[in-house]
């Protein structure tokens, strides 16, 4: 009795515990979504997003997709990364908006520095905690999950110093070695006349790794406000999302976004 209690991160890995069966029994479960759904709403709340743009997070542990119906219904995009194959094989199968990928955390956040506005995980960090092979060292995967979210996310930082009026930008010293790599994040008051270059050794034909930042992303610029769940609008604006994003998606008509009358 005291095993049929105990939580899923104590039962065994993730990629083996939430296998074909159990991704699914998860994701059928409507007091599972629910709570999914009102964690999610919560995290993207705290984030503080600004509130004149639409935003770039990142879900870890995704699953297959339940937080990231929510982050599509704000207008937001979106990519997931999760460690079970079965997860992310019914996310695709439920057609979620956001980009997925079959990842460990705990080996790092395979993205370049800046890539996201924010990052949301609901129920999935605690997976680091435990060892489930005799290679997985806790302490270290995670340093390794938060070292490399923390750079992920810099562009964050980046933003909110230039809007309290600095300028700037982020150097990067030693970009090909994976021990000495550093990121500086450099900030100057008023123009300057040479921004700072990284360390490394380079050739004539490479150029310097450094990025500028600027205060918006122009993939956003022209972002509408939130239209009303289940809405034509709310439809319409969704539709066109998945165009953007290549899928195949069926012509609009004058039935588009039509409720239905109920079947007897």
């Amino acid at each position: 009795m005291a095993a049929c209690g105990r939580r899923p991160e104590h039962r065994g890995a993730p990629e083996l515990f939430y296998d074909e069966v159990e991704a699914r029994k998860y994701t059928h479960n409507s007091r599972m979504i629910e709570i999914q759904s009102q964690m999610t709403e919560r995290a993207v709340e705290l984030l503080g997003l600004p509130e004149d743009r639409l935003s770039f997070l990142l879900d870890v542990g995704c699953g297959s997709g339940l937080s990231g119906d929510y982050v599509s219904e704000e207008g937001h995009f979106w990519v997931g990364m999760d460690i079970s194959s079965a997860m992310l094989d019914v996310a695709v199968e439920r057609e979620v908006e956001g980009d997925l990928m079959l990842a460990d955390m705990g080996q790092g956040i395979p993205f370049r520095p800046g890539t996201f506005d924010g990052c949301i995980s609901i129920s999935a960090v605690q997976w680091l905690c435990n060892a489930d092979k005799k290679t997985h060292s806790p302490p270290k995967r995670l340093y390794r999950f938060f070292s490399t979210l923390y750079t992920a996310l810099l562009e964050l930082i980046t933003t909110q110093a230039m809007k309290a009026g600095f300028t700037g930008g982020m150097v990067v010293d030693y970009p090909n070695s994976a021990k000495a790599k550093k990121f500086f994040l450099c900030l100057f008051v008023g123009a300057t006349n040479a921004f700072p270059k990284g360390l490394g050794a380079q050739s004539s034909s490479e150029k310097a790794v450094q990025a500028k930042f600027t205060n918006e992303r122009t993939r956003f610029r022209n972002a509408k406000g939130k239209s009303v769940k289940k809405s034509r609008d709310w439809v319409m604006e969704k539709k066109e999302r998945w165009r953007q994003q290549g899928k195949n998606v069926r012509a609009d008509t004058q039935y588009t976004g039509r409720k239905r009358r109920p079947h007897f």
